[in-house]
């Protein structure tokens, strides 16, 4: 058997059709696993489950709101009556720039439903099928839960939120033979940045790149596939002495004092 087989795993990816959570969808597919890609743009979670079963793998697509409490249990509820849950990723999430000041009270709300709320739902609708017989959560937080980003506020309070949840999962669960993880990235090249670039630096999107992508130590972005395959590590049985654990993937800013 290889290292880091995934097979006859059941993995819920949220955010799954783009980004970071398409490529750890693919990834875990590839590796044996049958993905369920709960995303609110349904018609990317089609088309990254349509990638997958090109490949000869198993995926589903789910319409889902992780903000929504009700839209997440059903969704869950309906799958595990004839599936075990064995890995969630909690990786749906949204971003917003600005300071306290520039924070209204809706984009508190929205950050706090999505991000926050969002990790609490699926975690707390997945983890009856999980104290049956064990499981992994991994939560995607940032580097912004551990230093202080400029300009990220509720980013960074709803990151931070993620990285003290996944340490009480750890907790709580431990005995339950559940195993929870967060990793942080740096600034990873998605689309997200480059429709970032393109609506705020019209222009100038090649030299901003550039700028963005020097903020790393290391001197580049990462890319979605180096965080999927330290998802895959943390979700394989080659991980299992691992829980409670938050793991930096950001070319060297948090440690090197990036700027």
């Amino acid at each position: 058997m290889s290292k880091f087989s995934l097979n006859n795993k059941v993995a819920l990816v949220t955010g799954g059709g783009s980004g970071i959570g398409k490529a750890i969808s693919l990834t875990f597919a590839e590796q044996g696993a049958k993905v369920h890609i709960l995303d609110f743009n349904i018609e990317s979670a089609h088309e990254t489950v349509s990638e997958i079963k090109a490949l000869g793998n198993q995926a589903e697509a789910h319409q889902c709101d992780v903000s929504n409490q009700a839209n997440v249990e059903a969704i869950i509820a309906k799958i595990t009556e004839t599936e075990k849950i064995d890995i969630l990723i909690n990786n749906a999430g949204i971003a917003h720039v600005g300071n306290i000041e520039a924070v209204a009270e809706a984009d508190l709300d929205r950050l706090y439903n999505v991000n926050v709320k969002g990790v609490y739902n699926c975690i707390k609708a997945a983890l009856p099928s999980m104290k049956k017989g064990g499981g992994v959560i991994l939560n995607m937080a940032s580097i912004a839960s551990s230093v202080g980003i400029y300009d990220r506020f509720a980013y960074s309070m709803s990151k931070g939120a993620v990285l003290t949840m996944t340490y009480s999962i750890a907790k709580d669960y431990i005995n339950e033979g559940i195993r929870c993880n967060c990793i942080a990235p740096g600034r990873v090249h998605t689309p997200f940045v480059d429709g970032f670039i393109s609506k705020n630096y019209p222009g100038q999107e090649a030299e901003m790149f550039e700028k963005l992508s020097k903020t790393q130590p290391i001197g580049r972005m990462g890319s979605t596939q180096e965080i999927a395959d330290l998802a895959l590590f943390l979700c394989s049985d080659e991980a299992a002495f691992i829980t409670g654990s938050n793991y930096a993937i950001d070319g060297g800013f948090v440690t090197l004092n990036g700027k």
